[in-house]
């Protein structure tokens, strides 16, 4: 009588989760349909390694052995297609909307084209949208901001166009949001609401300012090779988690933020051919082994100590005038510093006496200054235009003009 009873008991809850005893190994047929489908709009790029010769309908139990399909109580939940190895072509189908428990869609790098489907805004389970490196075109369906369980984004390095939908920086679960490389024009969203960990949209078309503020959860941020402009807001100071920043080679102007050199997680700091202004922060600056890339900007003034202990130090091309501050050179010397770039400025005069070995992993560059008589024994690279000290007559124009004459 217990056994019995302990029979129905299961038969009931198999029902409940609309799975037979029979048949608990079979995939849900609209699932099936849909993988069937995805399959008639996708092909391999290499027909010698073919990713789909599991997907066939003579597979006992599509669930375990079609690859890349991972299941949960019969329905697909995991869709990765391709891989490394075996890159797929072709198109994504509307009907990968199907997959209703769908919550998380991964294409490996290949050449499929065509739009990102804007159904796949009805899959509201999905938490990661990976779907890098292939020829998608058209724009970001502005229906994919519905998904509000959507941690991770990845759209990167494909011929994406238009503007970047301002409803995606609000998803309220969205933590990864990665757009590099692609053609999106149009202002950069006024505001970011999303806590998000990883922000990247360089090598785009991007216009207008940085938001006053930005996620304070923010780690890693990149707007590197865009359009924008506009002074980078003292938000910035508040990004105490931030460890990355690359806004290089846009338009911004006007000074460093003060307070941005020391945020306590921050290592890699690259404000690059801007036109930012001003002299160097004083106060606190960046861990020992961090990398630091402020060339070819029209900062000014004398240079501070602040980046003393940095490993990679770049601060040429710029207007700075002055003494090499002898903090830097003992970094220099004692290994701490391995590359120290201030060519091409106006700096007067370097605490480092003739015949001073320096390390051999070190990199010193002081070429095309205003140093009388100009260091000797110190090579630069063959990028950094020659050893040749910079013409008298533009030393003194230059600091004539600074000098109030």
């Amino acid at each position: 009588m217990g056994s019995r009873m302990q029979h129905y008991t299961l038969v009931f809850l198999l029902l409940l989760l609309n799975v037979s005893p029979s048949k608990e190994g079979m995939m849900n047929p609209m699932d099936l349909k849909a993988l069937l489908a995805i399959k008639s709009t996708l092909t391999e790029a290499s027909p010698s390694n073919p990713f789909f010769s599991t997907w066939n309908l003579t597979a006992p139990d599509p669930c375990s052995s079609f690859a890349g399909v991972t299941c949960f109580l019969r329905r697909v939940s995991i869709l990765s297609l391709g891989a490394t190895s075996l890159p797929l072509a072709g198109s994504l189908p509307p009907s990968l909307s199907l997959l209703t428990e769908l919550t998380q869609l991964i294409l490996s790098p290949g050449i499929v084209t065509g739009p990102i489907p804007p159904q796949l805004a009805r899959l509201t389970k999905l938490r990661v949208i990976s779907l890098p490196a292939n020829r998608l075109t058209g724009t970001i369906p502005s229906a994919l901001s519905s998904l509000t369980n959507l941690h991770t984004l990845d759209l990167s390095h494909n011929q994406l166009a238009g503007s970047l939908p301002p409803s995606l920086a609000e998803l309220p679960r969205l933590k990864v949001l990665i757009l590099a490389s692609n053609s999106l024009a149009g202002p950069f969203p006024s505001a970011v609401s999303s806590p998000l960990l990883h922000l990247d949209v360089k090598s785009n078309r991007l216009s207008g300012p940085l938001p006053a503020s930005l996620p304070l959860t923010l780690r890693y941020l990149s707007l590197s090779q865009n359009l924008m402009w506009g002074p980078l807001p003292n938000g910035l100071e508040s990004l105490s988690e931030l460890s990355f920043l690359d806004l290089s080679m846009n338009h911004f102007t006007g000074p460093i933020p003060a307070r941005l050199p020391s945020l306590p997680a921050l290592t890699n700091i690259f404000l690059q051919r801007n036109n930012l202004s001003g002299g160097l922060p004083n106060g606190p600056g960046p861990r020992p082994g961090s990398i630091v890339d402020l060339s070819h900007n029209a900062l000014s003034g004398e240079l501070s100590a602040v980046f003393e202990e940095v490993e990679s130090l770049f601060l040429n091309n710029n207007r700075f005038t002055g003494r090499v501050p002898e903090a830097y050179v003992k970094s220099v010397c004692r290994g701490s510093t391995r590359t120290l770039y201030l060519q091409h400025n106006f700096l007067t005069g370097i605490p480092l006496p003739p015949g001073t070995a320096l390390p051999d992993t070190a990199s010193l560059c002081l070429s095309y200054n205003c140093m009388v008589p100009p260091p000797t024994g110190i090579t630069c690279p063959a990028s950094a235009g020659g050893d040749s000290p910079r013409p008298a007559v533009q030393c003194s124009v230059f600091n004539h003009r600074n000098n109030g004459g």
